[in-house]
């Protein structure tokens, strides 16, 4: 590990490497060398199948970053992620066995919270996803798209029909009530998606992994930048808006057995909703807008359609700790799906009311 880290610029001797997290996707290690310490991973290249590309996209992206905090006179180095590179100038470090490495600088005086546990919170982490939008609403250069079809809907069908089809766990019968789930939505999730194929809602830059988790604040609680940039792409921000309810507002758990304690909390909602407009309001259009109340139903139809595809295809995708770990999720995320559109209503007033404000 010492040898892999002094592959990179780091300003000192390295002293110590060590573990960093309980990542489910990269390995990630703190490294402190006698003046600095560094965050250094080891990229999974069997999620990201283009490292490289990623990497592109993350030194095009957050150099773009850096220049607008140093124009506002802010600290480019605590704002915005800073990718180290290799003493001959790459952006990552392919080691013998082919995996590939990336350095940032380590952000001191930096905390990050594994839950929105409180709407203050949730406030503040929807303002860290909006002003990262935001900024990043003029950047002009091409980004690689790392991760084909994510959040596609019409994507995910051909996987699910394949899914339905192949029925390779034996399992189709038994969860017919839960295939009718999927099936009586999707005309009305194609119809969404059709606003972006068409052009209605464009595609921006985004996050598209907005737990937060990935957004560091200062000590005063203040938000400080959004990290772990390797699923950044074009896509419709709403991806990021509702990707960040199903995570934030719900009350339960996303395996939770309890289905009556998963319901979508709309204080959490608002205190998100009002963060985040705080900042999009300021670029988004009204057709954006007004598809953010619909994309909290969207992304938690899509993770119910994603749960049940790979029970169906006996559990290839995500990691379980038992043989129905992805039906119970499946349940527990249909649950959600249920609450946010008996409320959806009352998110669609929130959305209206919040943007209208000066």
């Amino acid at each position: 590990m010492k040898r892999i880290a002094e592959q990179f610029r780091l300003d000192g001797a390295v002293q110590s490497v060590a573990t960093l997290g309980e990542g489910f996707i990269n390995d990630t290690y703190i490294v402190t060398t006698e003046r600095a310490r560094y965050v250094l991973q080891r990229k999974n290249r069997n999620v990201f199948t283009d490292i490289p590309a990623m990497m592109r996209n993350i030194e095009g992206v957050t150099s773009f970053l850096r220049e607008k905090v140093r124009r506002a006179g802010g600290d480019p180095r605590r704002e915005v992620m800073t990718v180290i590179p290799t003493h001959d100038g790459a952006l990552y470090y392919e080691d013998a066995a082919g995996d590939y490495w990336a350095a940032t600088l380590f952000i001191e005086d930096s905390v990050t919270c594994q839950s929105a546990s409180t709407p203050e919170l949730a406030r503040c982490g929807g303002e860290g996803i909006g002003r990262f939008q935001r900024m990043l609403a003029d950047y002009g250069e091409p980004l690689a798209d790392i991760l084909p079809g994510f959040h596609d809907i019409r994507f995910r069908f051909r996987q699910w029909d394949d899914a339905l089809a192949r029925d390779a766990a034996g399992r189709r019968a038994s969860v017919a009530r839960e295939i009718e789930w999927i099936e009586c939505r999707r005309d009305e999730m194609l119809r969404f998606w059709q606003r972006v194929e068409t052009g209605e809602i464009p595609r921006r830059v985004t996050h598209n992994d907005t737990k937060i988790n990935n957004i560091l604040f200062d000590r005063q609680g203040r938000v400080l930048c959004v990290i772990d940039l390797d699923t950044v792409l074009r896509s419709p921000c709403f991806n990021d808006f509702g990707d960040a309810i199903r995570t934030y507002a719900n009350h339960g758990r996303e395996d939770d057995e309890h289905l009556d304690d998963v319901w979508l909390d709309m204080a959490m909602f608002r205190s998100f909703t009002e963060g985040y407009l705080s900042e999009a309001r300021a670029f988004l259009t009204p057709a954006e807008t007004d598809a953010l109340a619909f994309s909290v139903r969207y992304i938690t139809y899509e993770q119910v359609l994603r749960f049940l595809m790979d029970y169906l295809d006996g559990d290839t995708y995500y990691k379980i700790k038992s043989p129905d770990h992805n039906l119970v999720r499946t349940r527990a995320q249909y649950a959600l799906l249920r609450s946010a559109e008996e409320r959806y209503d009352a998110m669609r007033a929130i959305v209206a009311e919040l943007a209208a404000r000066p």
